[in-house]
């Protein structure tokens, strides 16, 4: 892991391993961006294009400036990746505090079917999470879910659980949580947050604290607000259910994956549940949105299916698998696995 500074402005990007032929990740904008979270950011991605059988590398921009400055800030970040870019030491991809709109600019360059970013890519997120979860506990006909950080993937994530037969009985945002023995139909949900964003929640009943998500009983806990989210005092809570699924980047910890395995909660990896927007913008640009949606399935779901049986645990040998990969490429394996500190 080594760390490019730039010069025109306060920003870094992670870079996770030397001799990639290519590097993407996650471009955040804040008033401090530590570089200890991009790491992290950066490992996740690696360990997705390993257990995808890609060779190529996981990387994380911090871009650090006051509100007022931050289109300054963003404006210098673009100008001096370009060349990071066209070399594809790496490649972004919005994420908080930018948006895709911000790096248009850098998208002639980059080797992706950039076409595809943006909303089709959380689509896709949001179908592969959906898939993993499916195939870690077998089925999903008939399952509470809950989702903990219902954001820009949400409405693709919602719309796959009920297909598969999935009530979404409860979701949280910043703004708070919010419960319904029914279930929330997912057209609800995603018209809610094209209109509301994260104050869905006070357009679809009676909001509660964010954290009243965790005791609402699901059979299975989507989560992903933050990294770290689920800590082993929370897990703790959690005991109960059937399995805790990645929305978001490294929601666990290792001492919450450790509570989980303990209980018998089923833990699939978030490098796989989060990488259908991998898949689709590495591909055939001619394929039709339908072809990749049904490739994220198979190549997600097959993945899903070996794992869920190990007697490790799914994330555990989704490690393993990436790793086995990464040595195959790599002088030496990188130092710690993607879990939040």
């Amino acid at each position: 892991m080594r760390i490019h500074k730039f010069s025109s402005t306060d920003a870094f990007v992670a870079i996770d391993l030397e001799g990639a032929e290519a590097s993407s990740g996650p471009a955040r904008w804040a008033r401090k961006v530590l570089q200890g979270g991009a790491k992290d950011l950066a490992r996740s991605q690696t360990y997705t294009y390993a257990a995808l059988g890609m060779a190529r590398g996981g990387a994380s921009a911090g871009i650090s400036a006051d509100g007022p400055d931050r289109s300054g800030a963003l404006e210098a970040f673009v100008g001096e990746a370009g060349e990071l870019v066209a070399s594809g030491m790496y490649l972004p991809d919005a994420a908080k505090g930018v948006a895709h709109g911000d790096l248009t600019s850098l998208t002639a360059a980059d080797p992706r079917d950039t076409a595809r970013m943006g909303t089709f890519a959380d689509r896709c997120e949001g179908l592969g999470a959906a898939v993993v979860a499916e195939k870690t506990v077998g089925s999903l006909d008939g399952r509470s879910v809950a989702i903990e950080g219902f954001g820009a993937t949400g409405p693709s994530l919602a719309t796959a659980l009920t297909e598969r037969g999935a009530s979404i009985n409860a979701i949280s945002t910043a703004t708070g949580m919010v419960s319904s023995t029914a279930g929330f139909p997912a057209p609800v949900l995603a018209s809610s947050w094209n209109t509301y964003g994260a104050d869905l929640v006070s357009d679809l009943g009676e909001v509660q604290d964010a954290s009243a998500i965790f005791g609402s009983g699901p059979d299975i806990l989507f989560t992903g607000s933050k990294m770290g989210i689920v800590d082993h005092l929370i897990a703790a809570q959690l005991t109960d259910v059937t399995a805790v699924v990645p929305c978001g980047r490294l929601p666990l910890t290792a001492r919450a994956l450790a509570v989980l395995r303990s209980a018998g909660v089923a833990a699939p990896a978030d490098f796989v549940a989060l990488a259908g927007s991998t898949l689709a913008l590495w591909g055939d640009a001619s394929r039709t949105d339908d072809e990749i949606l049904a490739g994220i399935a198979e190549h997600l779901g097959d993945l899903s299916v070996g794992y869920a049986s190990h007697e490790d645990g799914p994330l555990l040998a989704a490690c393993y698998d990436a790793e086995r990969f990464l040595s195959s490429w790599q002088e030496s394996l990188p130092f710690g696995r993607p879990l939040a500190p």
